[in-house]
């Protein structure tokens, strides 16, 4: 393109868009430039001075991460002055870093260590008495040690711009400057546990894995998260069977580099209250057993009567095992069948219940209105994808729900379907801010979805996109926000209902009056035990919670980290996880559970490897082989439905730490909640974030 400027960088030409800094077109060079303060993702500070380079004419070394580009300049990275320069500034950043290195959880992945290996000197002149700082608290999952900050002042920037939580800053002025939470109280944000990445020192580490483990001890594995159905990357640090530590891998489309504060810290929720051994229940209590007797015990009380078995799947199962089931199911004969084990009211065409935008679309939107969500517990990455939105200008937001802090300016104009009948009859202001955007959004939540109304409150929403404009040719602005990493693998692969079949609420009723004998719960743990009434309860999980409190046999199954798995995001985007430990004791992959009862159950499964279950899988939802591709769905079509009732829309997530059964399983988990517990009241008078 003609507008682009051309820079010389070590006798490089490159040429680069105008408000290109000199250290991003150094990077375009091949010249690498040492840097602590600047992060891509964040704004410029410019105070920490690693990034000096020399530029024609200009009379003393530039700070490249904060000085813009100009036509024809030319730019020097290795000249003597250069390397004094930073050599000179990586003396002044260790005058008061303390020798903390064998004994430093950043230890072997620092980038002190490193950039003073490659650009400092080999020798301090520095006599004096090195300065202390006293600890700071910042809750339960980052543990600071102050005195190592070099004031790079990357964990202000990401509180305030990325978390929305403006609660980090600096006090103090010259060698009395400290960084510090105000008031001296935990991180009030779901995303907090990004400072510890960002740190480039250690001043911020992790405080669950303290001393326990060194990088260099640890197997890496490049999996991905199911806390949320948002399919954050992660890489899980395993070792031997142990998870030791949970870090976000960069995806632009999906999470960025940003990592929710359960999705890092619930590592140690794999290793404990883990089902090893199947159980059998024997007057009336739980005994240890085998495989074989466990599956003769199913097999007593379904063959012959499948017509009153029922299953219903988890929020935290995978594909392969959701088709294991359905085919079981099928197989046997047997209608009653679920992916939805809170009950919203989803099915139809893949439009109706797809992130349509797409997590990295809401950048290209102009007005946003959320009914029965509230993405900051429900999804935090999302939600602070909606607040860089924010941050851009002009992007007006409504809500329509719960009041909630989300961390951006929201108008709350309603608080149930009587605002959403408003607006679908253009008697709301929202409703022109609405038709005179170019690509409104419209997200819908669990809350609104998980009503006895809820098919209605979604063929309103459908209806609105329609009427708003929302949905055209060039954009598709309806958007529903899951809550369960299984749902749209589990909706895909058609895990509801047959003819004359049951959905969740349907298998309760009949459970209690004895309709349906028999329940298998693959993974269903949010569903009360007295729920089930007397029906005998197969529970195939990986984790001691409340389906396996109500079971009458229990099959241990793997976690999301023991196997090679498809988990499809709330945008529709396969993804595979891989195995990063084996399963413990005697548990065993999903799909071969099934594989292995059907045999007992004399209906066998006509696939013995995840191979051949994946051929078939396939068959059925071919889009489920494009791996990290979005197969971009049609428009939504409003389902049949009743009317709406007049209540508002209830809370989707209650307690943002206790989601799911690996998540209660966690003590840290568990600690932040009991954090956030203790910091509710002091929340009074101090103010909304804006």
């Amino acid at each position: 393109m003609s507008d682009r400027i051309k820079v010389t960088v070590d006798g490089v030409d490159v040429e680069v868009e105008p408000g290109t800094t000199i250290l991003q077109a150094c990077e375009e060079a091949g010249a690498e430039i040492p840097r602590f303060c600047y992060h891509e993702r964040l704004s410029v500070a410019g105070n920490c001075r690693m990034c000096l380079v020399e530029v024609e004419r200009a009379p003393k070394p530039v700070a490249s991460c904060a000085a813009p580009v100009a036509p024809d300049m030319v730019v020097f990275t290795q000249t003597d002055s250069v390397k004094a320069a930073r050599e000179g500034v990586m003396e002044f950043l260790l005058i008061n870093h303390p020798l903390d290195c064998p004994i430093c959880d950043q230890g072997g992945e620092c980038d002190l260590q490193d950039q003073a290996l490659g650009y400092g000197g080999d020798a301090s002149r520095f006599d004096d008495n090195k300065r202390a700082v006293e600890e700071k608290h910042m809750g339960p999952l980052v543990k600071t040690i102050m005195t190592r900050c070099i004031h790079c002042t990357r964990c202000v920037r990401f509180a305030t711009e990325v978390a929305g939580v403006p609660e980090i800053g600096a006090i103090g002025r010259g060698e009395d400057m400290e960084i510090t939470t105000y008031l001296e109280a935990a991180l009030d944000s779901e995303m907090s546990g990004n400072v510890i990445d960002l740190c480039p020192v250690g001043a911020l580490t992790s405080k669950p894995y303290a001393y326990t483990a060194r990088p260099w001890e640890l197997k890496k594995t490049e999996t991905i998260d199911v806390m949320d159905a948002v399919g954050s990357n992660i890489r899980v640090d395993t070792r031997g069977r142990e998870a030791m530590r949970i870090l976000p891998r960069n995806h632009d489309d999906v999470n960025e580099e940003w990592l929710s504060d359960k999705s890092r810290f619930v590592w140690d929720g794999l290793n404990t209250q883990r089902l090893d051994t199947p159980y059998v229940r024997r007057d009336g209590k739980l005994a240890a057993s085998t495989w074989n007797d466990a599956f003769a015990v199913i097999a007593e009380k379904i063959v012959g009567k499948a017509d009153k078995l029922a299953a219903i799947a988890g929020d935290l199962v995978c594909a392969e095992g959701q088709f294991a089931l359905k085919s079981l199911m099928d197989n046997l004969g047997s209608p009653h069948l679920d992916c939805r084990q809170d009950g919203a009211k989803l099915s139809g065409p893949r439009a109706n219940y797809l992130f349509n935008t797409t997590i990295a679309g809401i950048e290209d939107a102009d007005a946003l209105l959320i009914i029965g969500a509230n993405p900051r517990v429900e999804a935090p990455v999302l939600n602070s994808r909606i607040r860089k939105r924010f941050m851009m200008g002009q992007f007006p937001i409504a809500m329509i729900g719960a009041p909630a802090d989300l961390t951006y300016e929201v108008s709350h104009i309603g608080a149930g379907t009587d605002t959403l009948a408003d607006l679908l009859a253009g008697q709301h202001g929202f409703a022109d801010v609405l038709k005179n955007a170019q690509r409104p959004m419209i997200l819908v939540g669990q809350a609104a979805l998980a009503r006895d109304d809820g098919d209605a409150v979604l063929a309103a929403a459908i209806q609105l996109a329609e009427n708003s404009g929302a949905i055209s040719p060039t954009w598709n602005g309806f958007n529903v926000l899951h809550l369960a990493a299984a749902r749209v693998a589990g909706l895909d692969l058609g895990l509801l209902p047959g003819e004359g079949g049951k959905d969740t609420a349907g298998i309760l009723q009949a459970a209690n009056s004895g309709e349906v004998e028999t329940v298998i719960l693959y993974g269903a743990d949010e569903i009360a035990g007295a729920a089930l009434g007397d029906a005998f309860v197969i529970y195939i999980g990986s984790h001691g919670d409340r389906g396996a409190h109500r079971a009458d046999v229990i099959l241990p199954s793997a976690a999301y980290t023991e196997k090679q798995a498809i988990y499809v995001n709330t945008e529709g985007r396969p993804q595979m996880t891989e195995r990063a430990a084996f399963p413990p004791g005697e548990a065993r992959e999903d799909w071969k559970i099934f594989r292995a009862l059907s045999d007992h159950l004399a209906v066998t499964l006509d696939f013995d490897t995840v191979e051949a279950l994946r051929v078939k899988m396939f068959a059925v939802a071919p889009h489920l082989a494009q791996l990290d591709q979005i197969e971009p769905a049609a428009a939504p079509q409003a389902p049949q439905a009743g009317t709406m009732a007049s209540d508002a829309f209830g809370v989707a997530v209650e307690d943002f730490y206790f989601t799911n059964p690996i998540a209660r399983a966690s003590a840290t988990m568990a600690a932040c909640a009991k954090a956030k517990g203790e910091r509710a009241p002091a929340k009074q008078g101090t103010g909304s974030h804006g």
